[in-house]
């Protein structure tokens, strides 16, 4: 008899699927979160980030705009690195990053049908963009060290509760991409 597979069976293609990555600029990453800091969010989001580049797949870095302001507050640009050449940067005025900003448009020109998300916060950017994804019909995979929240118990209900129903938790070492 053989050990259960404990493996979890996550192969995406590269030709389908996006990163997309949630207000991390260094405003937003400089605050206390939990579980995890933001540095350490940073961490897994570019380690993601530089295996979606090897693999060809695109990535999406989404950022917040203050709307009516004649600036924006010191560190709303993406954190120093994260961005690199042929990156889709979305500036959005909203919660999610749908709404306004032809997100979608983009994303379906490029045959995108598959989303894996990270970002901060874990309850509020991130899950207000993987709802509206959800509601557009993408697949979803959220990468669960790749985001934090203002509190443990919003990014575990997050997480645990409401992730799982719109698509797979996984952590960065199980987001592989098939063999092409």
């Amino acid at each position: 008899m053989t050990a259960p597979d404990t493996e979890p069976r996550l192969a995406l293609d590269p030709a389908r699927t996006a990163l997309v990555l949630v207000d991390l600029m260094d405003r937003m990453v400089g605050l206390p979160l939990v579980p995890r800091t933001g540095t350490d969010v940073l961490g897994a989001a570019e380690q993601l980030a530089r295996a979606f580049r090897t693999a060809g797949a695109p990535v999406v870095l989404i950022r917040v705009e203050r709307s009516g302001v004649a600036e924006q507050p010191p560190g709303s640009g993406l954190a120093a690195g994260l961005a690199a050449d042929g990156d889709l940067e979305i500036v959005k005025r909203t919660i999610g990053g749908f709404q306004g900003t032809g997100l979608d448009e983009r994303l379906r020109e490029r045959g995108v049908t598959t989303l894996v998300l990270g970002g901060v916060a874990t309850n509020l950017g991130v899950e207000s963009t993987a709802r509206a994804a959800a509601d557009l019909g993408y697949d979803l995979v959220f990468v669960e060290e790749a985001m934090s929240a203002f509190t443990a118990a919003e990014h575990e209900a997050s997480v645990r509760l409401d992730f799982p129903r719109l698509g797979t938790v996984v952590r960065v070492a199980d987001v592989r991409f098939v063999a092409g």
